[in-house]
């Protein structure tokens, strides 16, 4: 018995995959553009990558940024962001779209979408860029 036991925990363990991320769920290194942001269209361009060991990248309207994102699928929390500082006419958009952005807790990925969303209510709705 104890050793179908630990026969048992052993394949369950070999089974278990490296990164559990979103970035996995939704092809790493894919670019996402920002398509809607709370039920409107985005207007300005705003994009999300996740690469591999938790690294998200992108542009938001003005700005490159990077940051992390480790947590498992379906779960998100984009943590220690940084930009760039170029001045640009869409500042606004791009504090409107990093804000919205670090205030993202779930994920779901179907096909070529990926839908960022809290418990508030907020949604971010991306598409795989070409």
């Amino acid at each position: 018995m104890r050793l179908a036991f630990v026969t048992l925990a052993l394949l369950t363990l070999a089974n278990c995959r490296g990164d559990e991320s979103v970035a996995r769920y939704g092809e790493a290194n894919t670019d996402w553009q920002l398509m809607e942001l709370d039920g409107a269209p985005f207007d300005a361009r705003a994009t999300l990558r996740l690469g591999e060991d938790g690294e998200i990248s992108g542009e938001a309207p003005c700005n490159r940024y990077f940051g992390t994102q480790t947590a498992p699928y379906p779960w998100f929390k984009a943590e220690k962001i940084g930009a760039t500082r170029r001045a640009c006419l869409e500042l606004d958009w791009a504090t409107t779209y990093l804000t919205a952005l670090s205030e993202m807790t779930l994920s779901e990925v179907t096909g070529d979408t990926l839908i960022l969303s809290n418990d508030a209510g907020r949604e971010m709705v991306f598409k795989a860029a070409p």
